[in-house]
């Protein structure tokens, strides 16, 4: 069954689902979304989470790209994404590059783009977060997030000081992944704002390694695609962990608690120590499973 990675190419947490494509060699089809609203078709295969990437096999849809991870692992073991054999550490680190780090990113990127950035993506990015966008205050901040910038990059040039090839030895993983997109988001969308990275020893050359693992075997697929290929599919057989027994088949809300948090509404068919897995009925993509992360999401029951 086709992996679709529903993405667009400017979204730095698609080019970290892609690189994971790449070091594992898959195929897969690119999806690709709009970068603001209105997303109908994503919305048709989620019920309301508009955030990107999300990964589709089936009628299995999986949000944010940390599960997303996870479940590739989980689906295709060989090539390993990790090979220091430390998995846990290894995903817990996006706690720090998807938020401090890339924050940082964010900062650099749009305060130097200053006017130049899209009304109409301001404008989306405010409704996504229920936070002023302004580009103004970024730019005065960017001396600072500009040296807190470097002080992240110069955390993965300290790991490679010893010689090594990627951040976890000889073979690239999750998070050489993880640890890249945010300088490819820098040097794609504001090249001068790579200057942070100048001078720190090994990291170049360890960027130019990870580009070049490539996104594996990249083809396409439309949206309509997409959405047919929901209404085709049958999802994976679940399980509830015993701890979330009292929620089992009952109608529940899952969010976001970080930004983007228009709750998925469904029935709780699914759980583990790592997610949660809930069913919905959609006019257009039919039964569908919505499987989201349990780490920066709240589930409730719907009363």
């Amino acid at each position: 069954m086709t992996i679709l990675l529903h993405q667009y190419d400017s979204s730095p947490f698609s080019e970290k689902v892609r690189i994971c494509l790449g070091i594992k060699q898959l195929s897969w089809a690119a999806v690709d979304q709009p970068v603001i609203m209105p997303k109908p078709d994503l919305l048709a295969l989620t019920g309301a989470y508009r955030r990107i990437p999300v990964m589709q096999i089936g009628a299995d849809i999986y949000c944010d790209s940390v599960l997303i991870v996870r479940e590739l692992e989980r689906r295709f073991p060989e090539p390993t994404l990790f090979p220091a054999r430390t998995p846990g550490i290894d995903q817990a680190l996006a706690q720090w590059t998807d938020r401090s780090f890339f924050q940082a990113a964010v900062a650099v990127i749009f305060g130097g783009l200053g006017d130049a950035v899209d009304p109409a993506f301001k404008k989306d990015r405010e409704q996504l977060s229920g936070q002023p966008f302004d580009p103004a205050a970024m730019r005065a901040a960017v001396p600072h997030m500009s040296g807190q910038l470097r002080a992240h990059a110069a955390c993965i040039s300290e790991q490679l000081s010893d010689g090594r090839q990627f951040l976890s030895g000889d073979r690239p993983g999750l998070v050489d992944a993880t640890c890249y997109y945010n300088l490819w988001f820098v040097r794609s969308f504001h090249a001068p704002g790579a200057a942070a990275f100048e001078g720190l020893p090994g990291l170049d050359a360890w960027y130019d390694r990870v580009h070049a693992i490539g996104h594996g075997d990249r083809g396409t697929a439309s949206r309509e695609d997409a959405v047919d290929a929901a209404r085709a599919g049958t999802p994976l057989e679940a399980s509830v962990l015993a701890e979330d027994a009292a929620l089992a088949g009952r109608e529940v809300a899952a969010a976001a608690t970080d930004y983007g948090r228009d709750p998925i509404r469904g029935t709780l068919v699914g759980s583990s120590l790592h997610h949660w897995s809930i069913a919905r009925e959609d006019p257009r993509a039919g039964g569908v499973v919505v499987h989201v992360p349990r780490l920066t999401f709240a589930l409730s029951p719907v009363q």
